[in-house]
Order: structure tokens, then C-alpha cells, then sequence
């Protein structure tokens, strides 16, 4: 496996500054200092200098934010906007809403609610995804599915099921693409979505997205 970690990251590489855990590249956010002295995060793990890593969830981007953080893993004078949290928010929606478009051109992200159940009774599904505001009994008859493919196959793993955005959100977002029930299938790019989605999932914490009816959901 290669080892992302850049060699210009100091002797701690993937060490998060806030918790002082190591950890997978996939579970962390990369931090270099921008030209004018901000704070960047560098999602994509390109961007030239000296880096630093967080957790990548909220909660410790903010918490690195409040404790000034940055400055001593980068041993420079930089300046994390109090708002950095909620804006690598907006880059994960990005990242996840571009990766969405890209997998459609491919035939690898598929809406419609018909659609999407029969792609997860053929298993060809790898992830489900539902607008906030969509119906629950739209959302339920595709839980049906899941169960019975799981049942069916003998799964041991569920087909995770997110909900990230409003209808109008993903309008913004998707524009006519946008839609109320869709699926990402296998492929490059389809896997590419699931990727994102986990991340971001990750990032905004499992029980704010995960779509009702899910297994791994809490119980009201």
C-alpha cells in the first residue's frame, strides 16, 4: 500500500493534532498554510508545503480552530477562520454532488424510485440515497428492498442508505439531475460517490444522515 502521508509533514505524518492519533489517510483532513497566511484544507492531498492532519470530523476541526492548533503543527503564523468547519462542509457537499454527476454520465448513479429498488433486489446497488424531505413511504418500500436483498443474498452487510440534502438543496446542488431517490452502482466513478458520501458522513456524524429505516440507526 502506498503511503500517502507527504514527506514535508514533519516527523508526526498522519498524526492528528487535536486527538494525537494515527490514522488512515481516508480518516483524516490534510491543513497546509495558504500564500495569504489562512488556513487551507487540502482534500485532495496535493498542495505544496508543510502539512498537518485532523480527524475528519467537525467537531475537531472546530476544536482545533478554538485551540489555535494549526499554528504549532505548522510552526507558522496562520490565521483558521472560525467558520473553517462549516466550510470544508461545503467542499465534502462539492466533492460528493460533483462526484454524483460524473457517476450519472457514466451510467454508474441511477435515480427514480423504481429504478433504485431494483437495483438493490439485483444487488447491483452499492449505496442508496434519499432526499431529507422525500416520502417516507417512498423511502420505506426501498428499505423493503434492502432487507429482502440482504435476506435473500445472505448479506451480512446492508446496502448503506444516506439522506443528505432537500430536494431544493440538491436543485442548487444537482440542478436537473437533482432527484428524490437514486443509487450509485458498481464502477470507478459510482464507487467514487460512496467514498464521498462516507466521508462526509463521517465528518457531519452517522446519525444526522443516515436514512430512516436503516438498521444501524438508532431506534426513537
Amino acid at each position: 500500500m502506498p503511503d500517502n502521508r507527504r514527506k514535508d509533514d514533519g516527523e508526526n505524518g498522519r498524526m492528528c493534532i487535536v486527538t494525537r492519533e494515527s490514522g488512515d489517510v481516508d480518516m483524516l483532513i490534510r491543513f497546509v498554510a495558504g500564500p495569504d497566511g489562512t488556513v487551507v484544507a487540502d482534500l485532495k492531498r496535493q498542495l505544496p508545503g508543510r502539512g498537518c492532519w485532523v480527524k475528519a470530523e467537525r467537531a475537531l476541526v472546530d476544536k482545533a480552530v478554538a485551540k489555535k492548533a494549526f499554528a504549532r503543527a505548522l510552526k507558522a503564523e496562520v490565521r483558521a477562520s472560525a467558520d473553517l468547519g462549516a466550510e470544508i462542509d461545503r467542499l465534502l457537499v462539492t466533492q460528493l454532488a460533483g462526484m454524483m454527476n460524473m457517476a450519472r454520465k457514466a451510467g454508474q448513479f441511477i435515480t427514480g424510485g423504481m429504478n433504485v429498488d431494483k437495483a438493490v433486489r439485483s444487488g447491483a446497488a452499492l449505496a442508496v440515497f434519499h432526499a431529507t424531505d422525500a416520502a417516507a413511504d417512498g423511502v420505506r418500500k426501498i428499505d423493503q428492498a434492502r432487507r429482502a436483498y440482504m435476506f435473500a443474498a445472505e448479506e451480512e452487510n446492508e446496502i448503506p442508505s444516506y439522506r443528505f440534502f432537500s430536494e431544493a438543496e440538491m436543485e442548487g446542488l444537482l440542478g436537473q439531475n437533482a432527484f428524490i431517490h437514486a443509487c450509485a452502482l458498481a464502477g470507478q466513478a459510482g464507487e467514487g460517490v460512496v467514498k464521498r458520501a462516507i466521508m462526509l458522513e463521517r465528518y457531519r456524524g452517522a446519525g444526522s444522515v443516515r436514512a430512516q429505516g436503516d438498521a444501524r440507526q438508532p431506534k426513537q
